[in-house]
């Protein structure tokens, strides 16, 4: 079961040096190790030389079954938790960087303490998910998931919006139309695995896009926000991150008359299999948790703002 463990850690990585932060050892005796389970198969499991971790048709074949082999050891043991009372094991949970600093961490400390024989590892990201590889037991996800195998469940309504400071639409004007957009310099936030400079509006039934161009970019949501706020031009961002500052006057929405598609928040987790005890109970926690939260975020920033001034 140890090894089983060890490759699956490996399989699951971009490099050995990855594979050995994960396993908490040196890369030299994760190589050693994987060496040696090759000789004990007689097969060669992973390509030497390659800059990112590839599998051979034998690795990708042992890691298959590897999974599956884990997945049902851990099928058995939350069985036997699940008569046991509270929530055991381990959780990893994967979340983008800016949803997951601000609201989802606090919630998941929150989860924790209340159950502490739960061991809960929080894995925050710009990187677009690679449900394949199996990195996670929930991903929160701002949007519809790029992969349509994944089980899902809403956790809060959100939406995206295009909006920007009130000193560059002082100096270079409101845009009237989406088309308008194409003349402004748009800040373009880098995240997942799409065409970023695309701009999206309407809705499923009549679905509108304009590509924009700027001098600004970055993969970090806070960047791109601090960019707009000092003035430096557009931003599409999801409306749980703006609104404190559409509230407080700091940014302001743009073509407020047209529609944005929705981006809501999901959990997303694996279509087949069982679903332990301990993932429903986080998942339902966090739906219930969520969008009172975004809420008070919202109204607590900007009642703060109002009293100060």
């Amino acid at each position: 079961m140890d090894d089983l463990h060890f490759f699956h850690v490996v399989a699951s990585s971009e490099t050995l040096t990855a594979a050995s932060r994960e396993l908490g050892c040196s890369l030299p005796v994760v190589s050693k190790r994987l060496s040696a389970l090759e000789r004990r198969l007689d097969v060669r499991l992973v390509q030497r030389g390659a800059r990112r971790l590839v599998l051979t048709s034998e690795g990708e074949l042992y890691a298959a079954r590897v999974e599956a082999i884990l997945d049902q050891v851990r099928e058995l043991e939350d069985t036997i938790t699940d008569t046991a009372g509270g929530l055991r094991g381990s959780l990893v949970v994967e979340c983008t960087l800016g949803l997951g600093r601000a609201h989802i961490a606090p919630l998941l400390g929150e989860f924790a303490a209340a159950h502490p024989d739960l061991h809960v590892r929080m894995q925050t990201s710009a990187l677009p998910l690679r449900p394949h590889r199996r990195e996670f037991d929930v991903a929160v996800h701002v949007g519809m998931p790029p992969d349509s195998s994944l089980r899902m469940r809403r956790l809060a309504k959100n939406r995206r919006v295009p909006c920007a400071a009130p000193s560059y639409l002082a100096e270079h004007g409101a845009p009237a139309g989406i088309e308008d957009l194409a003349h402004h310099n748009c800040i373009v936030l880098r995240e997942n695995e799409g065409d970023f400079a695309l701009w999206r509006f309407g809705d499923a039934d009549r679905p509108r896009h304009v590509r924009v161009h700027g001098s600004l970019s970055s993969n970090d949501g806070d960047v791109v926000t601090g960019w707009a706020l000092e003035g430096r031009g557009v931003i599409m961002r999801s409306e749980w991150h703006v609104r404190p500052h559409l509230e407080r006057g700091e940014l302001v929405r743009v073509l407020p008359h047209v529609s944005t598609p929705a981006a809501d928040i999901y959990a997303l987790l694996e279509e087949d299999g069982h679903v332990p005890r301990r993932v429903s109970a986080l998942i339902d926690f966090l739906a219930a948790r969520l969008p009172p939260r975004l809420e008070q975020h919202a109204e607590g920033r900007s009642a703060a703002t109002r009293s100060a001034g």
